[in-house]
């Protein structure tokens, strides 16, 4: 108990922070039996509790132990469909290894990084071809090719629907595509991981824009589905309303990050979609968007980047990883810290903005010490590119053309979080549209759930 977890190797900072290539490198089979060795195999896994998706986690990495890397990756296919993700992008710290029996008296197993290496290994070793079910003859359709749309429909695809998603973009993956970068998450390991959820029978339509191309009713009355899921995610993004918000130069997050990834403005001029972030990045806000713009921007060329947050480091939303990687990579962090106007040049281009200072003062709702303004603490900056990352809010479109749904005072669609189950009988929904901006294994969390409520009120239907 008392032998630390195995680190992971990873990219040098001053070579990665020039270059898209992934950071985490993985571990070697060596290291991933060390790490595996660790594992109490609990009688009662506390960790299992803490995984949204139910993976068998003492299961997998037993088998591991073993030497049985098929019977491995077996196992963790059985609950998750994105393993190869999960093992990347999951804030495992916070849940699964959160209740690790180990992490009491040291560190929790590297849950998380064994994950990612029995992954890789099916990934790298070919997958074979996933059994098909009996079909049920009955027709769902999911909105959305997210993490909660990818997870309802492979699991819904493993009980024998025939699944159609629909996705807006001309790329499925949704925030996994568009919204994680490349060194972070790259862009073949999730075709690799939609290809999987193709193969059990999924087909997914690309630039279907539900809401305009036909809405969700259409689909119900004269398309033949009989229920459906809607993960169309958080995708609306927010600003400040400050003087100057429309100046050239400022970013949302969504539009910085989707430019980069989906768009491949890093490989201009192969790809002519450029970004000019200029010498000096601020990015407002201090979450794991927030970081992955911050680092972003360094590689897009920026000679400075700083996060720039009104609360202090120990109320940052983002992975303690992620911090990390962004201040070995050199982004600067500006804290207890706000934008409260941007100046332009006569082009219009952002130049400049004045900041106040901040104290903290009592929680607030969400737990976290409230931002007070120091008054007369205001002071100028330069800057030629700033990023808003300060949250989304759900996509309007699909909730507001489809009858009937009752819609949350954000723009949420209003469903139960156990099952997904909206106001009306036939539509579920699930993830960011439903919760606002959270996790990737949160929405998967909710895809799998309205999945299995989906099939138990088809079944009680055809009764």
């Amino acid at each position: 108990m008392k032998k630390g977890r195995v680190g992971m190797p990873a990219q040098d900072p001053q070579i990665r922070k020039g270059n898209f290539h992934e950071v985490a490198l993985g571990y070697t089979p060596e290291m991933a039996a060390e790490e595996a060795a660790r594992c109490l195999n609990c009688k009662n896994p506390q960790c299992v509790k803490g995984c949204p998706v139910e993976v068998d986690i003492p299961g997998f990495i037993q088998a591991l132990k073993e030497g049985d890397l098929k019977r491995s990756a077996m196992i963790l296919k059985g609950k998750n469909n994105l393993p190869a993700v999960c093992g990347r992008v999951c804030p495992q710290e916070t849940q699964c290894e959160a209740r690790c029996i180990l992490g009491k008296k040291g560190e929790p197993v590297a849950i998380g990084r064994l994950e990612r290496f029995v992954a890789d290994w099916e990934r790298a070793t070919g997958v074979p071809q996933p059994e098909r079910p009996v079909p049920k003859n009955k027709k769902v359709a999911v909105i959305g090719s997210g993490p909660a749309g990818l997870t309802a429909a492979g699991d819904l695809a493993k009980m024998g629907y025939e699944v159609t998603v629909f996705e807006a973009l001309h790329t499925p993956g949704g925030v996994l595509m568009y919204g994680i970068p490349e060194f972070r998450l790259p862009k073949e390991v999730v075709r690799q991981e939609i290809d999987y959820i193709r193969r059990l029978g999924v087909d997914i339509q690309v630039n279907q824009v539900v809401g305009k191309t036909f809405t969700v009713d259409e689909l119900l009355k004269q398309e033949g589905y009989e229920a459906v899921f809607i993960g169309t995610g958080a995708g609306l993004p927010n600003f400040m309303n400050i003087p100057g918000e429309n100046l050239t130069g400022i970013y949302s997050a969504n539009e910085f990050l989707t430019r980069t990834n989906l768009m491949k403005a890093y490989l201009f001029p192969q790809y002519a979609t450029p970004i000019k972030v200029g010498r000096r990045v601020a990015v407002i806000g201090a979450g794991n968007v927030a970081m992955d713009a911050a680092r972003t921007a360094l590689r897009l060329g920026a000679e400075e980047s700083t996060i720039i947050y009104r609360r202090s480091e120990e109320e940052m939303p983002a992975r303690h990883e992620e911090i990390e990687h962004a201040r070995e990579e050199g982004v600067r962090f500006m804290l207890l810290t706000s934008p409260v106007a941007y100046t332009g040049d006569e082009k219009g281009q952002v130049r400049g903005m004045t900041c106040q200072r901040f104290s903290l003062g009592d929680p607030d709702e969400s737990g976290r010490r409230r931002p007070v303004p120091i008054p007369g603490s205001e002071f100028d900056m330069e800057i030629d590119t700033v990023v808003v990352a300060i949250g989304q809010t759900p996509n309007p479109l699909v909730p507001r053309t489809t009858e009937g749904l009752v819609i949350g005072k954000h723009g949420n669609i209003v469903a139960d979080e156990g099952s997904g189950a909206t106001s009306r009988p036939e539509i579920f929904a699930g993830g960011d549209i439903v919760t606002g901006a959270a996790t990737v294994i949160l929405a998967m969390g909710a895809g799998k759930r309205a999945a299995r409520s989906i099939d138990e009120y088809l079944q009680r239907k055809q009764s």
